[in-house]
């Protein structure tokens, strides 16, 4: 038996560091909880608020509209509830209204207003609360009759009434029936895209236009508009609210404002509140001859100034790293999704100078909302295809793959292995199976859904 003695070095975390580590890797929710519960447990820490100044305020609110003017992604929630956006555009940060977010909410809003027989009004509740996702009615009309004891003639009645609120197509029983529902509230003579969406789905979902045409005795040209039409609709109108459960609001950490000649960077530290160490506090640390309290407010104190330097210390990296997010990712910024190059948390600590792990908890359940909507962080990471700097991202493949299908002849669509062919002469080399993958996540059809019959 030996003994031997060696000597290694460890580094073994401290407490402090720990917590550091956790904060760094908080979202924004997450702090603000953080900041709350701290400054319950430790009275030497002191909540105010960020805004000093009226003229801080109104700089960053200036900002936040050039924003909310560019932001692409939620413009069209912004048009429908212009009237309350335009009152405050800060206030629609990570606060939402449930009453306009709420499918149901929004169409009982309507019914509750309207003079309808009691048993009528009582019907058309019912069936509301029925309403799936989508702002479909499921069940069949004689079971949710049966259900609320009513005759059908009532059931009847209030489906037309449900069906009469907004979104047009809520209360459809069927995707023709929703499609039909929207199409009658055009302005414009829609009988032809009716007949269709009534009687001819299938073969559109086919392009068959010749085949629709000759049933209907029109020509090819009239029934490519109509399904033009039919294709402009939302078959799904109740996708643009929040189901029964509540949602979870985004409060982005990073706002990047795209003006005209350079790009700046906020962070949402704006939002949460400033914590400082108590004066009152430290001058009873210095005063007090008690050797308990003494030691009890010192320990307070101590970490009191911890919590505010590892929040100032995430606040400081966070920003670091979106800078340089933004400088190896400007394309995207300028021009939006489909131009995002390949780029590794290397990247990013290599430029910030500190290590990779570091990183990835700086991004870790952090949104960033710039021109094109709001993103995770973590989106702007992806792989290179090609293995090298130069090659092109996922992100990058999937807007060339688009671009090469909206180009192709309708009545000779491109296979996957032909797109795979000219995708790889524009210097994205693909197999034939990751383009059918990335066409599926497109939600683009195969080439026989693609083609375009006589």
């Amino acid at each position: 038996m030996e003994l031997n003695m060696s000597m290694k070095q460890t580094q073994t975390l401290s407490p402090q560091m720990m917590q550091s580590m956790e904060i760094l890797q908080m979202g924004s929710q997450e702090l603000l909880e953080y900041i709350e519960n701290q400054v319950q447990e430790n009275p030497v820490l002191e909540m105010e608020e960020k805004y000093g100044s009226q003229d801080e305020a109104s700089v960053l609110q200036r900002k936040l509209e050039w924003l909310e003017s560019t932001d692409t992604q939620n413009r069209v929630y912004h048009q429908q509830d212009s009237e309350d956006d335009g009152k405050d555009p800060i206030s629609n940060y990570g606060n939402a209204d449930e009453t306009e977010e709420n499918l149901y909410l929004y169409v009982l809003s309507q019914l509750q207003v309207m003079e309808l027989p009691p048993e009528v009004l009582a019907a058309g509740r019912f069936l509301v609360e029925s309403l799936n996702q989508n702002g479909w009615l499921d069940e069949p009309l004689e079971d949710l009759a049966t259900q609320m004891e009513q005759p059908m003639e009532v059931v009847e009645k209030a489906l037309a009434v449900v069906q009469s609120l907004e979104p047009a197509g809520v209360g459809a029983r069927n995707l023709s029936e929703c499609l039909v529902l929207q199409l009658q509230r055009r302005h414009e003579d829609s009988a032809l895209a009716i007949q269709i969406a009534k009687d001819h789905l299938e073969a559109l979902s086919k392009n068959r236009y010749g085949l629709i045409a000759k049933a209907l005795g029109v020509t090819q040209e009239e029934v490519h508009a109509a399904c033009e039409i039919i294709r402009s609709l939302n078959p799904r109108p109740g996708s643009g609210f929040a189901a029964r459960e509540n949602l979870t609001y985004i409060n982005p950490d990073i706002f990047v404002v795209n003006f005209p000649d350079h790009f700046e960077i906020l962070t949402n530290d704006y939002f949460f509140p400033s914590l400082n160490v108590s004066s009152y506090y430290c001058r009873m640390l210095k005063d007090s001859e008690d050797s308990e309290v003494k030691d009890y407010l010192m320990g307070k104190v101590r970490q009191a100034k911890w919590v505010v330097r590892s929040i100032e210390q995430r606040r400081s990296t966070l920003l670091q790293c979106a800078e340089h997010i933004l400088e190896l990712q400007e394309d995207f910024f300028r021009h939006g999704p489909g131009h995002l190059k390949p780029m590794s948390l290397a990247d990013i600590a290599q430029r910030v100078g500190v290590h990779e792990s570091t990183v990835s908890r700086t991004v870790k359940d952090k949104y960033i909302q710039c021109a094109s909507g709001v993103y995770p962080l973590s989106y702007f990471f992806s792989r290179s295809l090609g293995g090298s700097a130069d090659a092109s991202s996922p992100d990058a493949a999937k807007a060339l793959l688009k671009k090469l299908i909206a180009g192709e002849d309708k009545k000779k669509p491109l296979s996957d292995q032909k797109l795979c062919e000219l995708m790889s002469r524009e210097g994205c080399e693909l197999s034939r199976r990751t383009v059918a993958k990335y066409r599926d996540e497109l939600g683009i059809p195969s080439t026989t859904g693609r083609k375009q019959y006589e």
